[in-house]
């Protein structure tokens, strides 16, 4: 397995957990899991903000509607377990997408009217007053999505893996080689090592590794920036806010009383900028005065990797042995147990 976000990580923790004799590579591997307040260009899980938007997803069928329904069901499941090697990992439930639009309106109240079942329902704007007074066409609740703390999330699959005597090489991979039925896999340090089948999940580095194999990839860089913000009015004790609440395609996630999360911004390539920065905390002119006067304590950004000409994500065995797991764009800490699953499938079968 190569790569260390939370594709990586999860992976390799459920094929250890389902028999398989695993080594993870990646020189993450040797940094402590935290986010610095001024960090940038943080790449995968450690610049997420977890947020799980399963169910809300629009479409009702495909391959991205099953990923994600199937890693919405699975996530008690792994936190259940996670939670014996970290205790304080839990899923945040609730999440609350603000209406922008009569149009978005329209298509929320069908959305909920399919998924009554799997908790959605929709929000008046009466309702909507006491937490977002800006809302002007109501919102949709999701009762199961929300959010999981990344980097919690890491620290647990990590302790995980030490425990299931998963082999961690905190060394960057330069090169495959085909050998036989085999695979070599060589390594910055000069060594390498001989495995029986290769997993990639190292997003915007899997074109340097799969290009001389004859394997095109390409995927391109998305920046995204998020800040720490502490208020300095009303709300500090977040009454009756759901965990995650999305307008505009940001995400507001209440941390602790008067703080919370802001992100992320969506800019193509990979160097932040302050324009969107800006748009993010006025919301087009739409932010609450309380967000609009909050004072930054933390910046970070971080990439996304995003498949070029293929839809995210790419999940593939390219070849006898050499499976690909890797561009997830903006959902790879929603989709690292659906994701885990297919890996393991593919595993079984090759």
């Amino acid at each position: 397995m190569i790569g260390a976000g939370a594709i990586g990580l999860g992976t390799a923790w459920h094929l250890s957990q389902q028999g398989h004799d695993v080594s993870l590579y990646d020189p993450r591997l040797n940094k402590p899991v935290h986010r610095e307040g001024s960090a940038n260009d943080l790449s995968g899980t450690s610049a997420s903000l977890g947020v799980l938007m399963g169910h809300v997803f629009r479409r009702s069928s495909g391959r991205g509607w099953r990923l994600r329904r199937r890693s919405m069901e699975l996530w008690p499941q792994w936190i259940e377990t996670l939670q014996a090697h970290e205790p304080e990992l839990k899923l945040h439930p609730g999440l609350l997408q603000i209406a922008e639009d009569e149009r978005t309106a329209e298509r929320m109240e069908s959305l909920a009217a399919q998924r009554v079942d799997l908790g959605l329902h929709m929000v008046s704007n009466a309702d909507l007053a006491a937490i977002w007074p800006t809302a002007s066409h109501g919102g949709l609740h999701s009762r199961h999505d929300g959010r999981v703390d990344p980097l919690l999330l890491q620290l647990a699959l990590r302790q995980a893996l030490a425990v299931q005597s998963v082999a961690l090489n905190a060394t960057a991979v330069v090169r495959l080689e085909r050998n036989d039925n085999h695979w070599r896999v060589h390594r910055t340090d000069g060594d390498s090592s001989v495995h029986d089948l290769v997993v990639l999940s190292t997003a915007l580095c899997s074109d340097a590794l799969l290009e001389p194999l004859g394997h095109a990839r390409p995927m391109t860089p998305v920046l995204g920036q998020a800040l720490s913000l502490q208020l300095t009015t009303d709300p500090t004790a977040w009454s009756n806010w759901p965990s995650v609440l999305v307008d505009q395609g940001f995400n507001l996630i209440p941390t602790a009383p008067g703080q919370l999360l802001l992100g992320a911004t969506v800019e193509p390539g990979d160097r932040a900028s302050e324009d969107p920065l800006t748009l993010m905390r006025s919301l087009n002119e739409r932010a609450p005065e309380w967000l609009s006067s909050a004072t930054v304590v933390g910046h970070w950004s971080g990439l996304r990797a995003r498949p070029v000409d293929r839809p995210a994500p790419l999940l593939e065995e390219l070849e006898p042995g050499l499976i690909l797991a890797s561009g997830h764009y903006r959902n790879g800490v929603l989709l690292t147990p659906g994701t885990a699953e297919w890996v393991a499938a593919a595993v079984q079968q090759a």
